[in-house]
């Protein structure tokens, strides 16, 4: 199998506030949705990591897990320590409560890397019209210094590592997303009970 040349790194350190339950272990189409994301990402990567905000006891799988390096910095902290462990130069980042996961468009953004014919992108982040899509994006090593100096700052916005001088950014459109995602779904991700509601009809559905 041809593995895509980045590590695989999935967020699953939410502390799940508004969905009053921890979201890794909620079942949509009748699997967890750390397990979902899991499933559809060992199709594409030999390397994948779990990212967890804290020590964990309760993730059972055959891969990594680890925790963040500095606590209490969101996504962004997330980033920065999946980006740390990374054995590879690039790590797909993606987080644990998307429950429509699309291969295809995973493998798009992956190989978008070295588009540049002279060079290469240190972030490739989709952008559709919701906004920016941090948490299925591909980042370059080379963003961990930029990444440890906002983080030292308490700067934990994503945009701010798009705008550093020295990153050099790829946004991926609308357009160029819609041929894999044709239902508009691959970004959704579950923050409330509704949420959750929504995604075990649309999978009950799928299945009809």
């Amino acid at each position: 199998m041809n593995f895509l040349p980045a590590t695989c790194l999935i967020l699953a350190g939410g502390k799940s506030r508004r969905m009053g339950l921890d979201k890794r272990f909620l079942e949509v189409g009748g699997q967890a949705l750390l397990a979902r994301t899991i499933a559809v990402c060992e199709t594409l990567f030999e390397d994948i990591m779990i990212v967890a905000a804290v020590p964990e006891t309760s993730i059972e799988t055959r891969h990594t897990v680890i925790h963040d390096i500095i606590p209490d910095c969101a996504t962004l902290g997330g980033i920065y320590t999946g980006l740390t462990h990374a054995s590879l130069d690039y790590g797909f980042v993606v987080a644990c409560d998307m429950p429509w996961l699309q291969a295809d468009l995973v493998k798009f953004l992956v190989e978008l890397v070295h588009e540049p014919q002279e060079a290469s992108y240190d972030i490739i982040i989709p952008k559709p019209q919701a906004g920016l899509q941090p948490t299925h994006a591909v980042y370059s090593k080379r963003c961990l210094p930029f990444l440890k100096e906002m983080l030292d700052r308490r700067d934990l916005r994503v945009q701010g590592l798009c705008d550093c001088d020295n990153v050099s950014v790829r946004y991926v459109s609308r357009d160029e997303i819609q041929p894999f995602d044709p239902h508009g779904r691959a970004f959704v991700n579950l923050n409330t009970p509704e949420d959750l509601e929504d995604a075990r009809r649309d999978a009950d559905l799928d299945r009809l």
